[in-house]
């Protein structure tokens, strides 16, 4: 499926809801909120968070959160009149020419990229 497919796809869910009626604020909030939950996800992945140990064990299907923000997402830039295809397409351009991969590759080898 095209992003632009995607999004109309999104808002003609809304639209038969009547969904078109919340506010971009709440969309975002509850976009944010998503994102938070598979955040989660990697926390408990990667070992901060433990099971058993005091935290709420996220749900095992982060395949779903990540569908749950960006249906959130595609609703968001409609509201905001945002072709994403357009914007993404533009943006890549602008990261490929800005970043240079034999630099990026071989600044990361050497350790530097290490957090």
């Amino acid at each position: 499926m095209r992003i632009s497919d995607a999004q109309r796809r999104m808002l003609e869910f809304e639209r038969a809801r009547g969904w078109d009626r919340f506010k971009e604020s709440q969309i975002f909030t509850h976009l944010v909120e998503e994102i938070s939950e598979i955040g989660r996800h990697i926390l408990v992945r990667e070992g901060y968070k433990v099971r058993g140990l005091g935290h709420e064990v996220p749900e095992d299907d982060v395949a779903r959160e990540f569908g749950q923000a960006f249906s959130l997402f595609l609703q968001l830039a409609n509201r905001l009149g945002v072709d994403l295809e357009k914007a993404f397409t533009e943006e890549i351009e602008r990261m490929e020419r800005r970043f240079d991969p034999e630099k990026w590759r071989s600044y990361l080898e050497k350790g530097q990229g290490r957090g």
